[in-house]
């Protein structure tokens, strides 16, 4: 598969202006399912693509090579998660987290976010890097995009346990 440079970051581009205006991040798994299959038989993607790869893996190259990097970089910024945890956009960090996402202030406070479905991991991320040093506070989580049971008050009320426990000072739900 050897797709030129100039053509891929056109597709890139035309794909993740797609993605922006369907709300990629908040759609559910069968959504997504029909929005490959369009893009796949799109003119200006699938087909352009198919000159260079088998048809039938086009649809696994917009999925894993396309779109896993859109999703894990409209995830990273902090803008949102900084906002709905009260803090200045330009607190100081002193540490930057991937998988989950996460921040460590200057001031020794942790905060991480990432999927409302991954919950067990932001809190676990957030525990576990409280603890690499003396003087670090497991301070927010933010989860987004929750939807099936995690719209329950049930469900959050089990998350909300687990965060007190783990001495998580606030915790976020962010469902759009």
């Amino acid at each position: 598969m050897n797709i030129p440079e100039n053509i891929r970051a056109k597709i890139k581009g035309r794909l993740w202006g797609l993605a922006d205006e369907v709300g990629w991040l908040s759609l559910s798994s069968s959504a997504k399912a029909s929005y490959y299959e369009t893009w796949t038989r799109d003119a200006e993607i699938g087909e352009v693509l198919s000159h260079y790869m088998d048809k039938g893996k086009v649809r696994v190259y917009l999925k894993d090579s396309l779109l896993k990097s859109y999703t894990r970089e409209r995830l990273a910024g902090a803008d949102r998660p900084f906002r709905v945890l009260g803090l200045p956009a330009d607190a100081p960090v002193s540490e930057v987290y991937i998988k989950p996402h996460g921040r460590q202030l200057a001031d020794g406070r942790i905060i991480c976010w990432g999927r409302a479905e991954d919950w067990k991991s932001v809190l676990m991320a957030l525990h576990e890097r409280s603890q690499e040093k003396q003087g670090l506070k497991p301070f927010g989580a933010v989860l987004t995009q929750a939807d099936g049971r995690l719209h329950e008050q049930a469900a959050r009320n089990v998350v909300a346990d687990a965060a007190l426990k783990l001495g998580i000072e606030k915790l976020i739900w962010l469902d759009s």
